[in-house]
């Protein structure tokens, strides 16, 4: 209709036929017949501008001779037809030819397969009109699960999983990535943009996603709330996160459509196989997205793989150098020894010293710990699941500092003296068990905190037994003694046996 105005205003103004063609890339007979159809019209140019694009044209379709197709008894039959046809093809498995099919065997002198199309096309545009849009090299990235799982086989146990489908796609190029994960969570669903941004060898401006809790907490027409990890993770990337509107597929219909492609080309293919991994299955279906993402596009002379070479990968912004990685949050406080407890692992991790007391928040990923305190990061440690044991720098601790005058080596060695000479003679032996002297402060702590809930020469007659056993910490102390292992400290029978588990038994009241 845009044309058809051009039309209009040119010839108002006086310019003639043959240029008003040129100009608009319309026949001169299309020309003279929308200049004879306004004329008989009777509407002034102002008229005409005011009308809409709808108007305009139901006008034009009313001054055509009623000899149209429209009058065609077989026309009719197939218009009547189409409404049926438009609710079958939203069932999945239906076709356009199938549906064809059927119509023929009602209508035997109806039309062939290639005008049945084409007129429920031009049926469809006047019921369902769309907008076109255009899409702008590495300017979105669209992504969605399918709706129909796929299934991976335990050849052992014999036991079906159902896995997701996960579908990413540019918008300029259409070039698509596929993969299968174990859930939608947000690890999965993280990770599989990730791929995807790999796969594609570079970050667009934006990331259409939909509604899904992986990636929106709370949905609005226009301002969802984006799950925390779903933002950082848009924001390592640089990119801006699009959800789309809640029940809204127009929004996204990019990748629904893809997801409606690869039924076709990646399910279809992989039918009928069995895949004992996830890993097997997800290399069958890069196999098969590789010949879809490079078979030609439909009337057009080159492929996604091609137009995405040609037209959008200098557009994508480089990838960083390391991936991200989820990270968690946790809150704790910073001991006496300028050690931090990361409770998911049972492990410590150093601070600066004059942190002693704080509130500080960790941040950990699966290879990281980051600890901050008000925003700023105070120490990065590689994470280490050893239970319960110390990972330092040796710049955080501080034995020399004032604050920690009560506790160092001299202090607990003084003070082990006064219980017996076996409880100064173990104190030194603890101290000297680890790397950092720091590290068995609370542990040297713990043992002598014995000498008042047990008494001074029970802690040193205890002391006496693990030094026999060799076996140097608090829990030893605390089971020798609720054990009552600490009588008969002369006895070497005990020694031979093993040293008993370091568990938190209930047994004896030593405080008796």
């Amino acid at each position: 209709m845009s044309k058809v105005r051009s039309i209009i205003r040119l010839y108002t103004e006086g310019v003639s036929k043959q240029s008003i063609g040129d100009r608009t890339g319309l026949p001169r007979n299309s020309v003279k017949k929308y200049i004879r159809l306004f004329l008989a019209s009777g509407k002034s140019p102002q008229e005409i501008q005011l009308m809409s694009d709808t108007e305009l044209e139901q006008m034009f379709l009313d001054m055509v001779p009623r000899n149209h197709i429209e009058n065609d008894l077989r026309y009719q039959s197939l218009e009547a037809f189409f409404p049926t046809m438009e609710k079958a093809l939203k069932i999945r498995g239906n076709t356009k030819e199938k549906l064809w099919e059927q119509y023929f065997e009602q209508h035997p002198a109806g039309y062939r397969f290639s005008q049945f199309k084409h007129y429920y096309l031009l049926w469809k545009k006047v019921r369902n009109p769309v907008m076109h849009i255009e899409h702008k090299a590495g300017e979105k990235m669209y992504v969605d699960y399918a709706g129909e799982k796929l299934k991976v086989l335990d050849p052992e146990t014999l036991d079906i999983t159902e896995v997701e489908v996960f579908v990413a796609i540019l918008g300029a190029s259409q070039l698509t990535y596929v993969e299968a994960s174990y859930t939608q969570q947000k690890e999965d669903f993280i990770n599989s943009c990730e791929n995807a941004l790999h796969y594609f060898g570079g970050v667009p401006n934006a990331i259409v996603t939909d509604n899904l809790k992986s990636a929106v907490t709370k949905s609005n027409r226009y301002e969802p709330t984006l799950n925390e990890a779903f933002r950082d993770f848009v924001s390592y990337y640089s990119m801006a996160a699009l959800p789309a509107a809640p029940y809204k597929p127009k929004h996204k219909a990019l990748v629904e459509g893809a997801v409606k492609i690869i039924y076709r080309s990646i399910y279809s293919t992989l039918k009928g196989n069995v895949y004992s991994c996830i890993e097997l299955l997800n290399s069958a279906i890069r196999e098969a997205l590789e010949a879809h993402n490079n078979r030609p596009l439909t009337g057009r002379p080159f492929s996604r793989r091609q137009l995405f070479e040609d037209t959008e990968r200098h557009f994508l912004h480089p990838l960083p150098e390391k991936r991200y990685e989820l990270k968690r949050r946790y809150i704790a406080s910073v001991m006496k020894n300028n050690y931090v407890c990361l409770a998911e692992d049972k492990h410590y991790y150093s601070v600066p010293y004059h942190f002693i007391g704080k509130k500080v928040t960790l941040l950990y990923s699966q290879s990281e710990v980051e600890i901050y305190h008000r925003y700023e990061r105070i120490a990065v440690h590689k994470r280490n699941r050893h239970l319960f044991g110390h990972t330092t720098i040796t710049d955080h601790l501080a034995s020399q500092h004032r604050f920690m005058s009560d506790w160092n080596p001299d202090k607990f060695i003084e003070r082990a003296a006064e219980v017996g000479p076996q409880t100064k003679e173990y104190i030194i032996q603890l101290l000297n068990a680890r790397q950092h002297p720091e590290q068995t402060y609370r542990s040297c702590q713990g043992v002598l905190s014995f000498s008042v809930r047990a008494g001074k020469e029970r802690l040193n007659n205890a002391c006496h037994r693990a030094l026999q056993y060799g076996d140097y910490s608090y829990q030893t102390i605390r089971v020798i003694l609720e054990k009552g292992l600490d009588r008969n400290v002369d006895d070497q029978q005990h020694v031979d046996q093993s040293m008993p588990p370091h568990l938190n038994i209930r047994g004896k009241n030593y405080y008796r």
